[in-house]
């Protein structure tokens, strides 16, 4: 242990020299990625859903938009499963960003076919939901116990990266759409692209590569599996039986498909499976003692902890992505001038991301940490869920002007950005380095995709309450309380967001934090 330490000291821990080519791939990836995103609710309302009645034109945009974000979020479990267990994370990354550069084609060549159009969006986030989970933790596989201490600073300049090529996409793309049309509007993510694929191929030889684990008899899902189906006589099998009730809803779900769509659908099964799932092996666990070993049986609690953490943290996700579809609607009914678009105020956010990193880790914290409040991981995730809740009490408030035929000029907007990107800092850099030292060895690629199927959850609840307001006894009440739809959906997802920063900091007081960094060597 005290070799470890000295190791670890801040004058001994060196940068591996392969960090830029990852650090630089990221960023042209994130232009590439938010370049087309933050252009795809104006463009399928002015575009490509010109032939449906206008009224329903925003619907729509909001749920394509929020389907697609699901996928992007969900296959990350798919991009996870394939490098732990069968390729690698350097070949899983590499073969699925050539997925990714053929949807950002289909984009540019299909701008007024809905089928291919649908095509290249969901190569994109086959895509870029892949790899998404893999590259962050192919940072982290980078680092050892020698220099883990750089880790945490990796891990906030690689958001920063992410921050940077974000705000450039979303200043310059809208102009582009505007200016020079559909095609070239979404070329220029697909040739960033196809940039971030180079960089990244030619860092191949310096990379530190993490063989694939090997089949595990004493894997995560086969103890879960013993723990949910060993009988002991005169012992009732309650986890077995609520794991089954969460199977059965999943089944149940599915009859939901016409009225909330087969995306949403689907991922409700998949919740419902691993909620009941989860409480079922937590209830059990012990059972699978003696069948596999005590460390087995620990690190599948530990994951079990972690995924609470993670399922709390959803109802952020929520309120985040909507900026990118409800605010911007919201920003086109205020005042603005001839010239800006209102997709270009998400621009905000990432400039706000890049000033409040360093602010953050060399002003705030240090400053707080001085006066005694120390801000721990699990600490400023709780207050970044809070500050969501309270950027959008703030739109909720501004939809109620505009709604009352108040002229509201796009310059308020400035508040809400404000609150929930420093939330996102609370909540997105330290979930990143959160999610890696908390899973087992075995488990990187996996864990980090659950980091990212917190995302999917969180657009899901988007989805549902989109369908919800569809009934038209559901519009009748929420017209009874003297709002539009629209404000009063504002008011539930921040009132969403802040129940569920009080029951993050219940549960919070409880874990105990891991230090799973591979050792030296």
């Amino acid at each position: 242990m005290t070799q470890s330490v000295t190791v670890d000291s801040a004058d001994q821990a060196r940068m591996p020299k392969q960090i830029p080519y990852i650090i630089a791939n990221e960023g042209c990836e994130r232009f590439s990625f938010y370049g087309m995103r933050n252009i795809l609710t104006p463009f399928l309302i002015t575009s490509l859903l010109l032939s449906m009645p206008e009224n329903m034109r925003a619907g729509m945009a909001k749920e394509v938009f929020h389907t697609f974000v699901i996928g992007v979020y969900f296959f990350p479990l798919l991009g996870g499963w394939l490098a732990d267990r069968f390729f690698g994370k350097y070949n899983t990354v590499f073969w699925l960003s050539l997925v990714y550069c053929c949807g950002h084609a289909c984009l540019a060549i299909f701008e007024d076919n809905r089928n291919g159009f649908y095509t290249g969006l969901f190569l994109i986030a086959l895509g870029s939901g892949g790899i998404k989970p893999l590259v962050t933790s192919f940072v982290g596989d980078q680092f050892d116990q020698s220099n883990r201490s750089l880790a945490q600073k990796v891990f906030d300049g690689f958001y920063w990266i992410i921050n940077f090529g974000s705000f450039f996409a979303s200043l310059l793309m809208p102009i582009f759409l505007k200016k020079l049309g559909a095609s070239i509007a979404f070329g220029i993510p697909g040739l960033l692209m196809l940039i971030a694929t180079i960089i990244f191929w030619s860092g191949r030889k310096r990379y530190v590569h993490v063989k694939p684990a090997p089949r595990d008899p004493h894997s995560f899902l086969n103890v879960v599996r013993t723990a949910l189906t060993t009988d002991i006589p005169g012992q009732a099998k309650s986890g077995y039986y609520m794991a089954v009730l969460g199977a059965l809803l999943a089944v149940g779900s599915l009859f939901l498909i016409p009225k909330v769509g087969i995306v949403a659908a689907l991922c409700l099964a998949l919740v419902l499976v691993l909620g009941f799932g989860g409480m079922g092996a937590w209830m059990q666990l012990e059972r699978a003692r003696g069948v596999h070993p005590d460390h087995a049986v620990d690190g599948v609690r530990s994951v079990l902890r972690i995924l609470v953490v993670f399922a709390l943290v959803t109802p952020f996700w929520s309120l985040f992505d909507q900026k990118a579809s409800t605010w911007v609607l919201q920003a086109d009914k205020m005042t603005k001038p001839e010239w800006f678009e209102p997709a270009q105020m998400q621009a905000l956010n990432p400039m706000l991301v890049m000033l409040l990193i360093p602010f953050n880790n060399l002003v705030l914290y240090p400053l707080l940490k001085l006066k005694g409040m120390e801000l721990t991981a699990l600490r400023r995730m709780g207050l970044g869920i809070a500050f969501s809740g309270l950027a959008w009490i703030v739109v909720g408030f501004m939809q109620l002007a505009i709604d009352g035929g108040n002229a509201i000029e796009i310059t308020w907007q400035i508040l809400p950005y404000a609150l929930l990107t420093f939330g996102e800092v609370l909540v997105s850099t330290t979930g990143l380095e959160f999610a890696y030292s908390q899973a087992p060895l075995a488990m990187k690629g996996v864990i980090m995709s659950f980091w990212n199927l917190s995302v999917t959850i969180g657009n899901l609840w988007v989805l549902l309450a989109n369908s919800s307001v569809k009934s038209d006894a559901v519009t009748e009440q929420i017209k009874s309380t003297g709002m539009s739809v629209t404000a009063f959906q504002m008011f539930f997802f921040a009132g969403f967001a802040l129940l569920a920063a009080f029951l993050f900091a219940l549960y919070a007081r409880g874990y105990k934090m891991q230090n799973n960094y591979r050792q030296a060597g």
